[in-house]
């Protein structure tokens, strides 16, 4: 699959992203964000959410993104500070191609939040300047992500789990962070 930010553009502006239920739950946002390498195919910028005692996500592979805050004007907001705060990566408004359905855990051991991904583009991969937040980010080419995951064992709460997954290299994208990413991989594929 080789595709252009234009590409990705139309197939999202087709999509009608379903939007959940917020009631009773946190709201929060990712940016899926894309940049040409040096080839120019289309990568996809993934984080590694620093070690933190009682944070359900500590270590596990992410996009980045949080929680709304108060001064947050909508979710798209909250993306875009977020992806800042996170990573140094100032995404200006006009990099956001589209949004992708929101997705909350299927687990009841997680909080109850809502996330709502957007689908953003810049025209080069950026310098990152991980915050104490993000142990470590890396970019993936979006041509070398399966349109169909794998299984890997999870520790979830001390209980080996069998959870569809992607490898990339020697980190499992697995969770929230998969189904967005399986999302976003099935609407852009060729």
């Amino acid at each position: 699959m080789n595709i252009g930010v234009d590409e990705v553009r139309s197939r999202l502006a087709r999509h009608v992203p379903v939007a959940a239920d917020a009631v009773g739950r946190m709201q929060a946002a990712v940016s899926v964000v894309l940049a040409p390498d040096e080839s120019g195919a289309l990568s996809l910028l993934l984080i590694r959410r620093a070690e933190v005692p009682g944070d359900p996500w500590s270590g596990q592979m992410g996009l980045p993104g949080g929680r709304r805050e108060d001064g947050d004007p909508d979710l798209l907001a909250t993306a875009l500070r977020e992806t800042e705060e996170e990573t140094g990566v100032r995404l200006p408004a006009d990099a956001v191609l589209g949004t992708l359905d929101d997705i909350a855990p299927l687990t009841p051991v997680l909080p109850p939040v809502l996330v709502r991904p957007f689908v953003c583009a810049i025209g080069q991969i950026p310098q990152v300047t991980p915050s104490h937040e993000v142990a470590d980010f890396l970019w993936v080419p979006i041509d070398g992500l399966p349109t169909s995951a794998g299984k890997v064992e999870v520790p979830i709460r001390g209980d080996l789990r069998i959870m569809p997954a992607y490898l990339v290299g020697p980190h499992v994208v697995w969770g929230m962070t998969h189904r967005i990413i399986n999302n976003f991989m099935r609407l852009v594929a060729v």
